[in-house]
């Protein structure tokens, strides 16, 4: 299975500073700098568009995994791989067809991930599974930060790893919503290596150890079967 890796989520950062705070989960050890496009169609919030991914993109080589939970992704998959996103996720629940949203992702040269709120099974991903580098497995309705960790999607995140396994292939199993060590540990065991965290990394006091708290704690309990 793939190495475990942190996305922090800007949604908790300090965005009168945003790129500073890019910056500064980088050196704390973060890979991936996870960014939430919000619409306030399909999730009630709005949150910030392609300008504001593409002037922090010259800031950091952090690996942009951008989750946009709006409800027609494939119109503006272009402008997010031109802001500059790695990774692009869309909901498979929006109104986008999603061959065709995956599609459009890989050939503007982006890893494609599909997301799934908490009332969405597994295997609604299962036919497109071969195509995409991540699914996101939501562990809290979409929409807001600072929600409680649901432990109900753990069942959804192992069948998923058995079904990646089973065709043996090195997709990711992201996890975003109430990420801290001691339910980062939980959604491992369940299969999940991405892991979303906010209010855990942006908020504390020390965010590089934050990191390296929650990285400890999922290797310590990774899926094992």
């Amino acid at each position: 299975m793939s190495r475990s890796i942190v996305s922090p989520s800007v949604l908790a950062a300090d965005f009168s500073a945003l790129g500073s705070e890019a910056v500064k989960v980088r050196a704390g050890g973060a890979e991936y700098l996870h960014l939430d496009v919000m619409d306030g169609c399909f999730v009630p919030n709005i949150s910030f568009g392609a300008g504001v991914i593409s002037s922090i993109r010259p800031l950091t080589d952090a690996v942009f995994d951008v989750h946009l939970m709006i409800e027609h992704p494939l119109d503006y998959i272009e402008d997010f791989a031109k802001a500059g996103a790695d990774i692009i996720t869309f909901h498979i629940e929006s109104a986008s067809p999603a061959d065709e949203t995956i599609e459009k992702i890989i050939s503007c040269g982006c890893r494609a991930g599909v997301s799934i709120k908490p009332a969405t099974p597994a295997d609604a991903v299962f036919p497109y599974l071969d195509r995409l580098a991540m699914v996101l497995v939501m562990t809290v309705e979409p929409g807001f930060g600072g929600q409680k960790y649901m432990e109900s999607a753990e069942p959804k995140i192992t069948a998923l790893r058995r079904e990646i396994i089973k065709r043996n292939l090195n997709t990711d199993i992201e996890v975003d919503g109430g990420i801290n060590p001691l339910t980062a540990a939980r959604s491992a065991y369940a299969g999940a290596n991405v892991f979303v965290a906010g209010s855990s990394v942006f908020k504390s006091d020390d965010p590089a150890k934050a990191i390296a708290d929650i990285l400890s704690a999922a290797d310590g309990h990774a899926f094992n079967g």
